[in-house]
């Protein structure tokens, strides 16, 4: 650790180093600027070839906004009125530079709401930016007409409410996990100025991630999640980090009654727990670079974000940390730092001691009872439908696909094929047209659409309900087996493919269930080679895989039990799905497996420390283990005050990520790594430690670094 004891050494200019590489980071990130992800970045499955088909005849999607015309309460909307007020919301939209048409008004079925729908310029996820004038349109004419309700809501707006209400739910986040890690860490160090370096730390952390993220933007696009990501991750492990380091350091001051030179107690904490952060951040950042397997640009996005943070918390560590732990060391109480054995810990690990074989059986089988719900777990994408309703364009979207139940949802079915096959294309999606109509699944008119050179033509089925309902579901399914193989199918050397809003919400969860084995398999062999690596023992490398698959079922089986059903919908205030976000077990795997090797490699540091001193194995394992009990809990508190801040967000997705990342520092501090992991080394012994052959080394003396500082 050359870099921390450098930094011991010099800690002015580390700690100016420091300030300089964050202002480096987040200033050229903001001058770089971020690239967001495109429409194209998001295509995958069918769903996504069928997009890019319709892209080359330029039959895309494009950002609508729809104003509803209504009258308020259960009164009847007067045919002329509402003509009239459809009229000026045409003339104004159509003024607007924004704006590329406006269609005509269209009533609907019971008379009762008449909407506007107007088609905006650009791509589809560039909508949002420039809604804003169309939404100033629509409150003009609302506060004109005081008597009707005049409302809009299309994608534009709901992707401006939401992201508007994630940056307010991500405030609030900061307010409750900041004061209550500030008290923790309060707790833990008894003093104000130790407590705030780790919060500083992570902060700083954070925002040299933001900037970085911003720069790999150009090359991994943003999905518009990698921010969410940096916070998580950022305050988590840098808090982690810097817990880890500060703790060893005051342990070494007290243990040397304050004899020893404050640069010595930084160098030892550097090699000790200094080489474990730096290992445990390399696993977090190898494990989250996983995520890039999915082929997904969210997850890419959240793999960065994830990476960029950790790896910015791992060079904070070695650089600035030891400089303020040098600069500081004498100004912090030591009486608070001495050693103490913990009476908690030493009770619980007193039975595990005593009967390691029945601890670990009972342990295990708790957590195997905890995860049984995985069994019957359902993912599916998270549509609009889970959205908020305080947010205004939501409740304009109820109140539309009420009055028009067949905007709820549409099947878009894509056909290539040479100009020359105009007419045969024509002829075979007209009778697919004519089958749907007739098939009661369906609803409303189907809608064909031609690109300028007759290659590419679409085909619009609606579809009266929602993409995550049965209907929806069946009728993409009997389209694709049924209707399609009977009419268009039959094309020789035609590009047949479905996307549409039912499609994406199939086609996303299925192409995650094909990605998953091989990131699972990549992950367990990264865990496994790092631990192995780092201890030199295939025997706790697989027990790290275990361990760590052990926790990530146990926290998903009480995930599927708590979100799946909707018992707990007051108690955390959300709307059941009766399912779980596709991307919530993959990615809770992932960070979990990088986040765990923080406690793992830490716990077996220590004990590793001991077993090179020459301790039995056995006594070694309860000695490390009562030793870094402390601080894991200590970092276990912070990390799932982080974790559990995001539960009470709108988002139904960052609820289960929040909730399941929580529930799974919990189990894998408390349980594996008070319970399953030390009767498991009681049970090993020296066999942990295959096929490493570890010759006893004395501990590092305060006398054999009396020269240094």
């Amino acid at each position: 650790m050359r870099v921390a004891r450098w930094s011991a050494h010099h800690p002015w200019r580390a700690i100016a180093g420091w300030i300089v590489f964050v202002i480096i980071c987040l200033g050229g990130g903001l001058a770089i600027g971020g690239h967001a992800a495109t429409s194209a970045d998001f295509r995958v499955g069918e769903a996504g070839r069928a997009e890019a088909l319709a892209a080359q005849g330029g039959l895309q999607q494009k950002p609508v906004e729809r104003v509803l015309i209504s009258a308020k309460g259960s009164g009847r909307l007067d045919e002329a009125t509402a003509d009239a007020v459809a009229q000026e919301v045409r003339g104004r939209m159509a003024g607007l530079a924004e704006v590329a048409s406006v269609a005509a008004p269209i009533r609907s079925a019971d008379g009762r709401a008449v909407r506007v729908d107007v088609t905006m310029k650009g791509p589809e996820l560039e909508g949002k930016k420039h809604v804003a004038p169309l939404l100033a349109q629509t409150a003009e004419v609302r506060k004109a007409h005081p008597g009707l309700v005049v409302e809009e809501s299309g994608s534009p707006s709901i992707s401006e409410d939401v992201q508007g209400q994630r940056g307010d739910d991500l405030s609030r986040t900061e307010l409750i996990a900041l004061p209550v890690t500030l008290i923790v860490l309060l707790l833990v160090f008894r003093s104000v100025v130790m407590a705030v370096v780790p919060l500083l730390l992570s902060i700083s952390s954070i925002m040299a991630g933001v900037g970085l993220s911003m720069v790999a933007s150009h090359i991994f696009p943003d999905a518009g999640v990698g921010t969410n990501v940096i916070l998580l991750i950022g305050m988590a492990v840098g808090v982690d980090y810097t817990l880890f380091y500060l703790k060893r350091d005051r342990e070494e001051r007290a243990r040397s009654g304050g004899g020893l030179p404050r640069a010595a107690a930084v160098e030892i904490a550097a090699a000790t727990s200094g080489r474990a952060v730096v290992v445990s951040g390399l696993a977090v950042a190898a494990s989250s670079a996983t995520l890039y397997l999915a082929g997904d640009v969210i997850f890419a996005s959240l793999a960065t974000g994830a990476i960029v943070v950790t790896l910015a918390a791992v060079v904070s560590s070695l650089t600035v940390l030891p400089a303020l732990l040098a600069t500081l060391g004498r100004r912090t109480p030591r009486r608070a730092a001495r050693p103490r054995d913990g009476g908690l810990t030493s009770a619980v690990l007193r039975p595990v001691a005593g009967r390691p074989a029945l601890t670990l059986g009972v342990a295990v089988a708790a957590m195997l009872v905890l995860a049984a719900p995985l069994s019957y777990m359902k993912l599916t994408d998270v549509g609009r439908e889970a959205y908020s309703r305080d947010l205004p364009a939501m409740r304009a979207y109820d109140r539309v696909n009420a009055a028009f139940p067949e905007l709820k949802a549409v099947n878009q079915v894509v056909v290539k094929a040479a100009p020359e096959r105009r007419a045969q294309v024509l002829a075979a999606l007209d009778a697919l047209a004519h089958r749907v109509t007739a098939d009661p699944l369906y609803a409303g008119r189907t809608r064909m659409r031609a690109s300028a050179d007759g290659r590419i033509t679409l085909l619009e089925v609606p579809v009266a309900a929602y993409p995550s309902e049965k209907r929806a579901q069946t009728s993409l399914e009997r389209l694709r087996a049924d209707h399609i193989p009977a009419t268009v199918g039959r094309l020789r050397g035609a590009e047949v493919a479905v996307t549409g809003d039912v499609a994406r919400y199939a086609d996303y969860p299925e192409h995650q269930k094909q990605r998953l084995p091989i990131i699972l398999g990549a992950l367990l062999l990264v865990t496994f080679a790092i631990t192995a690596r780092a201890f030199r023992s295939i025997v706790l490398g697989l027990a790290g895989v275990v361990l760590n698959l052990l926790s990530a079922a146990a926290s998903l089986g009480v995930l599927t039990a708590v979100f799946q059903h909707r018992w707990a919908e007051g108690l955390l205030d959300f709307t059941s799905m009766g399912s779980i976000g596709s991307r919530v077990p993959l990615f809770l795997f992932v960070i979990l497996f990088g986040l765990s090797m923080d406690y793992q490699v830490f716990t077996l540091s220590r004990i590793e420390e001991a077993v090179r001193r020459g301790v039995p194995a056995r006594a070694a394992a309860l000695d490390g283990i009562r030793g870094s009990a402390g601080v894991v809990t200590s970092a276990a508190i912070v990390m799932v005050t982080v974790f559990a801040s995001f539960v009470p967000l709108h988002l139904i997705e960052m609820k289960q990520i929040g909730f399941s990342l929580a529930v799974a520092v919990l189990l894998d501090a408390f349980v594996i790594r008070l319970l399953i992991l030390p009767a498991l080394l009681l049970l090993l012994g020296r066999t942990a430690w295959w096929p490493s052959r570890r010759r006893a080394v004395p501990a590092p003396a305060p006398g054999a670094l009396e020269n240094v500082g």
